[in-house]
């Protein structure tokens, strides 16, 4: 299994002092921890994209390309692009820059966004929300395939013998569809053929697997052979030396995370200490906890899935860059040892 690490970038503020970083310093810790993930043998490195002043990155392939200069072998990929409001030949052009200029460890992951900011922004209307995305995810995968591109749609200009450039050095960029939840993205991504990189963030694993398994059949049924049909799972994650310890340590960046976000959103819930003990348990898809636990739930979830790579989001809630930096020595040094031991069984 493929072991990584990816960022928001977010600008939450520190709970313990209030504190909130600025942006340069907080894109030149991003920068680091790719550099560390790197050199500390991880698999991957993702970047998400927001449009928001609470949020660092709205362009990946841009902080992509500068953490490119930065590492050698690490992969290197959106976590996620937001397709519907992407033209995908500049997102598809991005990133075969971004593929030429790593020698070739660009990756994909196309998504709708958990916000809709980039509706307004961009002059999209949210009526269209699944339709831009069916269409532009369908162009993405032919610009991918064809240097010189005729197609015709709905929701940009025509192509007539469109020459893409640059091509990437893969034959093709590996491109992933994320899936927060939804059945119908799960049969989109396997009807397509991409990767399902799944969003987990919390909650019992098993009520996962019906998009698992959605999956599977729908690109059995499109045709397309397993060994294509790739499943990533992602998830917030914090490690320490003990379960308690971690436990304690993280609650009060994660519940300052879900205050942020849910004021984001229009809501105002605080999340308790008895709700966060129940989210931390060790039945459920929360990654905090002991190496050991976390160990076990990624085994435990692999016996659910089958999946080809664990994804983790370390940096949430305000942290520190040290308490960060610890976490991901943990993750690569205690953990992926031994998910890649056992996984290769």
């Amino acid at each position: 299994m493929e072991i990584g690490v990816y960022t928001f970038g977010d600008l939450g503020p520190n709970p313990h002092t209030g504190e909130t970083i600025g942006t340069s310093q907080r894109l030149k810790e991003v920068i680091e921890l790719a550099k560390m993930a790197d050199e500390a043998g991880l698999d991957i490195f993702g970047v998400g994209e927001h449009h928001r002043l609470d949020y660092t990155v709205s362009s990946p392939a841009v902080i992509l390309s500068a953490i490119a200069q930065a590492t050698e072998r690490i992969k290197l990929t959106s976590a996620t692009s937001v397709l519907s409001t992407l033209d995908p030949v500049r997102l598809f052009e991005d990133f075969a820059t971004l593929d030429q200029i790593s020698d070739g460890r660009a990756e994909i992951i196309a998504g709708r966004g958990a916000f809709v900011e980039s509706f307004p922004l961009f002059g999209y209307d949210l009526d269209d929300y699944d339709a831009l995305f069916e269409e532009k995810v369908k162009l993405l995968q032919q610009l991918n395939r064809e240097a010189v591109v005729t197609w015709r749609g709905q929701h940009r200009p025509a192509l007539t013998n469109a020459m893409i450039a640059p091509r990437p050095v893969q034959d093709e960029i590996p491109i992933w569809i994320g899936v927060g939840g939804t059945p119908e993205s799960a049969v989109r991504a396997g009807r397509l053929g991409t990767g399902m990189a799944l969003a987990i963030l919390g909650g019992d694993p098993k009520r996962f697997k019906p998009l698992v398994d959605l999956y599977r059949q729908a690109g059995a049924e499109a045709g397309h052979s397993p060994e294509k049909l790739s499943i990533g799972v992602t998830g917030h994650t914090y490690i320490a030396n003990d379960s308690q310890q971690a436990k304690d340590e993280f609650y009060p960046y994660y519940s300052n995370y879900w205050s942020y976000v849910n004021r984001q959103r229009g809501m105002g819930t605080r999340m308790s200490r008895a709700d966060f003990e129940h989210m931390a348990s060790p039945e459920t898809a929360l990654f905090v906890g002991s190496p050991q636990q976390v160990i076990e739930k990624i085994l435990n979830q692999y016996e659910l899935y089958g999946h080809q790579r664990f994804v983790a989001q370390l940096d949430i809630g305000g942290q520190p860059f040290s308490t960060v930096v610890k976490g991901l020595e943990l993750l690569a040094t205690e953990v992926a040892p031994v998910i890649r031991r056992e996984t290769s069984k």
